[in-house]
C-alpha cells in the first residue's frame, strides 16, 4: 500500500472522519441519498463509533479520507465467538490500484483476530467486477441468494429491494 495512506480505525471521537467516509461511499457508489443526505446527529455517530459491534476503518492521505470500510460484529450463540460482516468498502477513484482496499481488509482481519472472530464475510454484486476480483484474490467465493426483507414503514425502502 502507498505510504501516503495510513490506515486508522475510527473511535467515538471520529465523527468528522465517519462523515467523510460516508461522503466517500456516496461518491464511489453514486448514492448520495443513502450515504449523505440524511446523516444522523453527532451524538448518534459518536454512540455508533463507541459501539463494539460496529467497525469503521479509513485510509488517509494528506489528512483526507481516501477510502474506508464499515463492518459489523455478529455474536454467535452456538459458541463464544463472533463473525464480522464487511458491509461497505470503497476507495476514491484517484487512489485506486494502490493496495488501499487490500490494506483496509488486512486491518479488518487484525480486528477480527483480536476479537477472536472466526470469519470475515462480504457480499458483492456479480456485475461489480473490481469487487469480485478483489474478494476472489483474498477469499473463497460462494453462490448464495440475498433477500431484502423490508419492515413495513421503512423510510429507506425504495420498493425495488435496493437499500
Amino acid at each position: 500500500m502507498s505510504e501516503d495512506a495510513p490506515i486508522h480505525r475510527l473511535g467515538a471521537g471520529d465523527g468528522v472522519l465517519l462523515r467523510a467516509l460516508m461522503a466517500c461511499f456516496a461518491d464511489a457508489f453514486e448514492d448520495p441519498q443513502h450515504y449523505v443526505e440524511a446523516l444522523p446527529s453527532d451524538t448518534y455517530l459518536a454512540d455508533l463509533l463507541a459501539n463494539d459491534g460496529f467497525v469503521a476503518v479509513v485510509a488517509l492521505a494528506a489528512e483526507q479520507v481516501v477510502g474506508g470500510l464499515t463492518a459489523y460484529a455478529l455474536p454467535k450463540p452456538e459458541r463464544a465467538h463472533s463473525e464480522l460482516y464487511l458491509y461497505d468498502l470503497a476507495v476514491v477513484e484517484s487512489h485506486r490500484r494502490r493496495g488501499i482496499a487490500t490494506a483496509l481488509i488486512a486491518a479488518l482481519h487484525r480486528i477480527a483476530s483480536a476479537r477472536q472472530a472466526t470469519i470475515v464475510y462480504v457480499q458483492a454484486d456479480p456485475e461489480d467486477e473490481a469487487a469480485v476480483a478483489l474478494y476472489t484474490k483474498l477469499g473463497t467465493g460462494r453462490d448464495v441468494l440475498h433477500f431484502d426483507l423490508m419492515p413495513a414503514g421503512d423510510p429507506l425502502a425504495s420498493g425495488d429491494g435496493a437499500r
